[in-house]
């Protein structure tokens, strides 16, 4: 029994201390003082993936990374650079997994085909399997 949770606390303890022990960024969680710059913050914020939790955005997300990144988000829209430029950036710095929308290029393309080939897939299987029952 000692053996089967060894791991499972080793992992613990690995998860306890992946947090940095430095304070975080001052834009991490202080919002901006002009509110459209902020909206446009936000907006962009809910479309980025954490990189470390991989399953929130930034937004949400309480990863001293995802900290980071809203820093820069509002370091750069506090800065005046549109939205657009700014999830450029950041795309470039950290790949295309950063966004939830990844751009169509050979790298992405199976993301995008793979639905429409396994529902062509369900149609025919569903079609033959239905003239089945009515031959």
């Amino acid at each position: 029994m000692r053996r089967a949770l060894l791991p499972i606390a080793l992992l613990l303890t690995g998860v306890a201390q992946a947090d940095s022990s430095l304070p975080a960024s001052p834009l991490a969680y202080t919002q901006l003082p002009d509110p459209d710059q902020e909206a446009q913050a936000k907006a962009l914020m809910e479309t980025l993936r954490c990189l470390v939790c991989q399953g929130q955005s930034i937004a949400d997300s309480d990863a001293d990374m995802a900290g980071e990144m809203r820093a820069l988000v509002r370091q750069r829209i506090a800065a005046g650079e549109p939205p657009a430029r700014v999830r450029k950036w950041l795309m470039e710095r950290y790949g295309d997994y950063v966004t939830y929308d990844p751009p169509l290029s050979w790298i992405t393309a199976p993301l995008w085909i793979a639905p429409l080939a396994l529902l062509g897939i369900g149609l025919l299987i569903a079609r033959r399997l239905f003239r089945r029952r009515t031959a």
